[in-house]
């Protein structure tokens, strides 16, 4: 255990060479189709993190029926939708399920992504055909993991929504509505922490485990089994680190916006590039590559065996 916790890990020390990881591999010299081919790995690496929808605007056939006015608002709805209800379940049920296919291939390329950024960062190198081969072990792992993890999670979140649902019902009614009250506010806490509890897991494992994984094994339990102990023993360290991330990612956010907000200033069309997904990544990849360094090499300082930027054996 003495080994996992050694004298001195600061949160601000991997600033310096997280900074300077930025200028060695984009700067260093700056090489175009090397921003392209490390933004793929990171955008592969954030994938699903942010999402945009479109409206979709429907209108049944017969759009243009007259609602007739001596009924309310809900029952002409009812009956303009009726004939066509078993068209809009299957619709629903359609999109859910391509949503549900959609969400797992994003988790599934993003589970890869992490490796494969991970490599770029720790060898600087472009590369991403040979970190999709040697690493596909890993991907696949984390990405089973976190199906299983969400299932859980989801399973932990249904108690406190059926609670609030039942305690909306209740005041909706006008009955015990100081329980019902009682019962949304306990409902939400338990919401909230469950979702931190959610967060502060997946964070872990895309900062630690991950990195830990590419070192020592292809398993992700095994992989949390050695956080664990780590974590066991520097749980200040861990919990400051968080609360740096904070910080970190306030200032990134910033600094985003002030990039986005000058380059837009200087070319309107600029913020199209910017929307885009793969070529947004590519613009602000010094950002991407800063914190994902920095993550890197926060973790070195818990000796050795923790660090990625040792040349491991092919």
């Amino acid at each position: 255990m003495d080994a996992m916790r050694p004298e001195r890990v600061s949160v601000i020390d991997p600033i310096e060479p997280a900074i300077e990881r930025v200028r060695t591999m984009l700067f260093r010299p700056f090489d175009l189709s090397k921003w392209f081919i490390i933004g793929f790995c990171a955008w592969l690496a954030h994938l699903g993190r942010g999402s945009g929808g479109q409206g979709f605007n429907f209108q049944f056939p017969g759009g243009e029926h007259r609602w007739d006015s001596g009924k309310t608002d809900l029952t002409a709805v009812k009956e303009a939708i009726a004939p066509y209800l078993l068209l809009v379940i299957a619709g629903a049920a359609i999109l859910v399920l391509l949503s549900f296919i959609i969400a797992l291939v994003l988790c599934w390329l993003r589970s890869r992504g992490l490796f494969m950024f991970v490599h770029c960062i720790a060898g600087n190198k472009a590369e991403v055909v040979v970190p999709w081969k040697n690493y596909s072990r890993h991907g696949n792992s984390l990405f089973l993991f976190k199906i299983v993890f969400v299932l859980i999670s989801l399973l932990c979140l249904a108690l406190p929504i059926a609670i609030l649902v039942v305690a909306i019902i209740i005041i909706a009614k006008a009955e015990l509505i100081a329980a019902g009250v009682m019962g949304i506010i306990g409902a939400v806490c338990l919401i909230v922490i469950i979702s931190i509890i959610v967060g502060l897991v997946i964070k872990f494992v895309d900062d630690f485990v991950v990195p830990i994984m590419a070192l020592h094994t292809a398993s992700t339990l095994a992989g949390c089994k050695i956080f664990l102990s780590l974590m066991s023993c520097n749980k200040a360290r861990m919990a400051l680190y968080i609360l740096f991330q904070f910080i970190i990612s306030m200032a990134i956010g910033i600094i985003a916006s002030l990039v986005c907000l000058v380059a837009c200033c200087c070319c309107c069309c600029t913020v199209v590039l910017f929307a885009l997904p793969y070529i947004g990544t590519v613009i602000l990849l010094p950002l991407f590559v800063f914190k994902r360094a920095y993550s890197l090499y926060y973790l070195r300082q818990f000796g050795p065996q923790f660090d990625v930027f040792i040349p491991q054996p092919s």
